[in-house]
């Protein structure tokens, strides 16, 4: 072959190593770092996919939930209120319901804040009755406690004697009773015009600021139906500049301090209901905004569990979440000038100086002392916790079963007779329950995300076999044709010694045959008589 030929040869050969080598070089590089860094870049895309923006993919989802929602709402009939004076008899409490309603909610008034990553907002929900889902109807008579001749009277606790008895006057002249008797659909969502309410509303000249009545008629959830307007201006994160505070509340009412608890407890903080924490741990503490009560209410991690196949983390309302201060002395600003034994939390200046206090349904979680001044009451883990169950990565709603009971304080007031002779009690009036849980059309769209991170993990992996196995290929190629060249020049050592010896041979002649030695005599001519033989 020419030598020209050859170095060409040799060159195309060599450029052709050192391409497959550094491309399995740099595919095993590719490997290593994806390997490493696929989490990190997956979460990177999936954080900027999943911050609030108008085109995002799950703002439609914020906007419109959509998750079915029920509002299940459970009355207790008060069975004996004519006993209510005498103090050898508790009250007799029967649950009636639920009254099951469909709720449609949405988001308006929408406004983004770039300069802060935030969107402001009001939300606004409809309420459809069920009919077939509840437990009675809208027609059914219930009597309980009458909380608006409550409300006037607990006002008076603070007043002077001349303000207490203007009002013991118009509970008189009124015919006010301690107890009234209502249709559910009086004492939900309809409501009930009172007396005694719309003259506290024609004679605010006579209190002044003192008297507050936002509403012409009572109802426990009288003008929330279509409303925007009652649960105020929400402000949260939208993510944007960092996924870790999306949903976070940032300003509840233009504030970031609510003015209603004294110190921290006011603060404007936690969860506004839609997103939560990413990266949970069972250290985490979550907080849930609920501006019915102006305040946040902690979960804490209680198990693990698992909803349509995605792994949670169960975080429940314990003590802590219920208490005032009591049992956790960081809790005492919630006492809001009333500290009770745990399990209510004091919520009277958030309702218009209503005596109302909020609990877990059945005083779940509080202190004995409230079970057992009524009966009819049986505190349950199952029926009664208040849980959400959250995916601890991203902090997927996996379920969540939000239960809250609404009780009254009626207590002796020397000045207004229809309460001068009165036990002290917490008295229930009503509890709720809105229980939502993931479909398994979203689960199995959440269920993708694992599978992707293994996928990238299982991609580096051939990656950085693929480089190894290139760079390693010519010299394994080159490793295994020198073996064979060993044995190919040994093969041809031994066919060398074997010629070299025939050769010899060859040329030293033919070898005689001992036979012919042995048979072949050489022939001698004698002279015999002038004859020759």
């Amino acid at each position: 072959m020419p030598q020209k030929s050859k170095n060409i040869q040799m060159f195309g050969s060599s450029s052709k190593v050192i391409f497959i080598s550094a491309l399995g070089f740099l595919l095993g590089i590719c490997g290593i770092l994806c390997g490493m860094f696929w989490e990190q870049i997956f979460d990177s895309i999936l954080n900027k996919e999943m911050a609030l923006r108008p085109d995002s993919v799950i703002y439609s989802r914020w906007k419109n939930p959509p998750l079915d929602l029920n509002l299940d709402i459970y009355l207790y009939n008060w069975t004996n209120p004519e006993d209510f004076g005498n103090s050898s008899v508790k009250p007799i409490l029967e649950q009636c319901g639920p009254y099951r309603f469909r709720e449609k909610p949405d988001k308006v008034d929408i406004n983004w804040h770039p300069e802060n990553a935030s969107v402001t907002y009001r939300r606004k929900s409809l309420y459809y009755f069920d009919a077939a889902g509840s437990n009675g109807s809208l027609d059914d008579m219930i009597v309980t406690l009458n909380a608006v001749a409550l409300s006037a009277a607990a006002k008076t606790k603070h007043w002077d004697a001349m303000n207490a008895r203007l009002v013991n006057v118009g509970l008189k002249m009124y015919q006010q009773e301690v107890s009234v008797t209502k249709t559910v659909d009086e004492l939900l969502f309809t409501g009930y015009s009172d007396d005694m309410m719309t003259a506290a509303r024609t004679m605010t000249h006579l209190f002044g600021t003192k008297v507050e009545v936002p509403f012409d008629k009572f109802g426990w959830f009288y003008t929330r139906n279509g409303s925007a307007e009652l649960t105020g201006v929400f402000n949260a994160y939208t993510g944007v500049d960092d996924i870790n505070l999306m949903g976070q509340m940032h300003t509840w009412n233009y504030k970031t301090h609510s003015g209603f608890f004294e110190s921290h407890c006011g603060m404007i903080n936690g969860s506004a209901g839609e997103f939560y924490p990413k990266n949970l741990t069972p250290d985490s503490i979550v907080g849930l905004f609920t501006p019915d009560m102006c305040r946040t209410v902690p979960l804490e991690y209680s198990e693990d569990v698992e909803i349509e196949g995605i792994k949670g983390y169960k975080y429940s309302g314990g003590p802590r979440a219920v208490d005032n201060g009591t049992l956790y002395p960081e809790n005492q600003c919630f006492c809001g000038g009333e500290c009770v034994p745990s399990g209510l939390m004091n919520v009277s200046a958030c309702r218009f100086g209503t005596p109302a206090f909020m609990s877990f349904p059945h005083f779940y979680q509080a202190d004995p002392y409230y079970v057992d001044q009524v009966e009819g009451l049986e505190p349950n883990k199952e029926k009664h916790e208040f849980y959400m169950i959250l995916e601890p990565k991203t902090g997927l709603t996996l379920e969540v079963a939000a239960r809250f009971q609404v009780n009254m304080l009626v207590e002796p007031l020397k000045d207004v007779s229809l309460y001068e002779d009165v036990p002290r009690i917490f008295f229930p009036l009503i509890w709720f329950e809105q229980k939502v849980r993931i479909t398994p059309e979203l689960a199995s769209e959440w269920k993708i995300i694992p599978r992707v991170l293994l996928g990238g993990q299982i991609f580096a992996g051939v990656l950085f076999a693929i480089g190894v196995i290139m760079l390693a290929w010519y010299p394994m190629k080159h490793l295994c044709s020198m073996r064979k060249n060993r044995r190919g020049n040994s093969t041809n050592k031994i066919h060398s010694n074997e010629n070299g010896v025939a050769e010899l041979k060859s040329m030293q002649g033919p070898e005689q045959s001992p036979l012919l030695e042995k048979t072949i005599k050489p022939i001698t001519i004698t002279e015999s008589n002038g004859k020759k033989e």
